[in-house]
């Protein structure tokens, strides 16, 4: 049995094993430290806390409620530490975050590598930010405010600026004497750069390759020279695909002179291709940052404009409707059936849109391969568009006894499926080429254009053919 499991076991009223197999608090847990911070028994709740990982404790602040933090925060304070604000949802640590005195936070940001100290600290009120850099070391101080200076969700706000860099000239004897002789060196490294006179990375050392080689050999003679370099201001986006086309472990941030200024490592990236896929999907949906810790007002805000998007492309589809009153009034079974086109054609356009908004993500999709995507989706729209069209057609002619009506609402289903499958590619597509987001309202027009032109399509085609009851 673990430590962990231990502790729990000992605590009153909590059963034997609190943590599930991925390291998720249980409810039974969560309960107890809350209670016995609520008690006023600190000892309790601390010894409780004290065994989890900071992952853990960040987790237990984000399933307690807003007005059970601040008390949490106060029992266990020595185990807030970095590594926990670290780890922890960006609301909550905000929320904590304003709780704390500024040189509080500095100390806090002075235990983080600097990439994780920037995360604390950027979103802070500016007087706040002021006051938590005044009292950090003057080098925290300086590598902080430089990293602030580079754009949002970018390289130089991702990256790290502990690394180790040695020049080309040196043996391997020579690294791993530097490595044993200097205490202050970061700890969390994968491969050492090798830079020139100029501080420009020229080649990357493995840890193995190192460890594996007699001291006399020079680097030159054992170093990679290619490598990929990861410029300053790019965009944390594509320095994570960068990571996942080129299966990097580590990479080297470079400024505009190409001065080697910091590094990335694959855990950061993690993080980010998991925070940009989340984004995407809630983007795609209208629902904001869609953070379950996120204050209502800000929720509210998020996802009413987009409501009201909505709303107005309902409205054009009522319009178009009414301007069919009187063929609707002639055969009430077409206000049954409409729905149908609309529905099965808007599934048809999200299919298409979610894909292409992904290969944009992914840079699978360029102008280079743009007009042979849209071909690629036609056609596979003209082939969902056969089989449902023959298969809702030949259903309604049966059920009504009314193969014109078949032939209508098949030609119908048809043309707004092939609709669909433009619409999914093209908006997405026009949306990228003038620099707006596809994910953030691609599907407002994907839909209204579906259910605009289902509507229109079908009722068109049953004028003109004189359906009647």
């Amino acid at each position: 049995m673990s430590e962990t499991d231990t502790d729990i076991q000992d605590a009153p009223g909590v059963a034997e094993s609190e943590l599930d197999e991925d390291d998720r608090l249980k409810p039974e847990f969560v309960r107890a430290v809350l209670d016995a911070v609520q008690n006023g028994d600190d000892e309790a709740a601390r010894a409780l806390v004290e065994p989890l990982h900071p992952a853990d404790i960040a987790d237990l602040f984000e399933l307690a409620s807003h007005e059970e933090r601040r008390d949490l925060a106060r029992a266990v304070t020595d185990l807030l530490d970095g590594d926990v604000f670290a780890e922890m949802n960006d609301y909550v640590r905000e929320d904590l975050i304003d709780a704390l005195e500024p040189h509080q936070v500095a100390d806090i940001a002075a235990e983080l590598d600097t990439d994780d100290a920037v995360a604390i600290i950027e979103d802070m009120e500016e007087e706040d930010q002021r006051a938590v850099l005044r009292a950090l070391d003057p080098d925290d101080r300086a590598a902080i405010e430089e990293a602030l200076s580079y754009p949002e969700e970018s390289a130089g706000r991702l990256m790290q600026r502990e690394l180790i860099a040695v020049p080309e000239h040196w043996t391997v004897g020579h690294v791993l004497d530097y490595l044993r002789g200097n205490e202050d060196l970061t700890t969390d490294f994968w491969e050492i750069f090798v830079v020139d006179p100029a501080h420009k990375p020229i080649g990357t050392c493995e840890l193995s390759w190192i460890l594996r080689t007699p001291r006399g050999v020079s680097l030159s003679d054992v170093m990679k020279r290619e490598q990929t370099l990861i410029p300053v201001e790019m965009d944390q986006e594509e320095v994570a695909l960068r990571f996942q086309k080129y299966a990097l472990i580590s990479a080297a941030v470079v400024d505009a002179s190409g001065r080697l200024v910091g590094m990335i490592t694959v855990d950061d990236v993690v993080h980010i291709i998991s925070e940009e896929a989340g984004e995407d999907a809630l983007l795609l949906s209208g629902a904001g940052d869609g953070d379950i810790n996120e204050p209502v007002l800000d929720s509210y805000k998020a996802r009413v404009r987009w409501l009201i998007a909505n709303l107005g492309t309902a409205l054009v589809a009522a319009t178009i409707i009414s301007m069919f009153e009187g063929t609707i009034s002639r055969m009430v079974t077409l206000a049954a059936l409409m729905p149908i086109v609309a529905g099965v054609g808007g599934n048809a356009g999200t299919q298409t849109m979610a894909v292409t908004v992904r290969a944009l993500a992914t840079n699978q999709l360029t102008d280079s391969n743009s007009m042979r995507t849209i071909r690629r989706e036609i056609l596979v729209a003209l082939l969902n568009g056969s089989t449902i069209a023959v298969v809702l057609g030949c259903a309604v002619a049966l059920v009504f006894q009314n193969p014109a009506l078949g032939g209508v609402i098949a030609a119908a289903m048809m043309t707004n499926i092939l609709i669909a499958g433009l619409a999914g590619v093209i908006v997405p597509l026009t949306m990228d080429r003038f620099n707006a987001d596809p994910a953030v309202a691609s599907s407002i027009f994907v839909t209204m254009t579906t259910d605009s032109m289902g509507f229109l399509v079908f009722l068109g085609l049953a004028t003109a053919a004189g359906l009647t009851a």
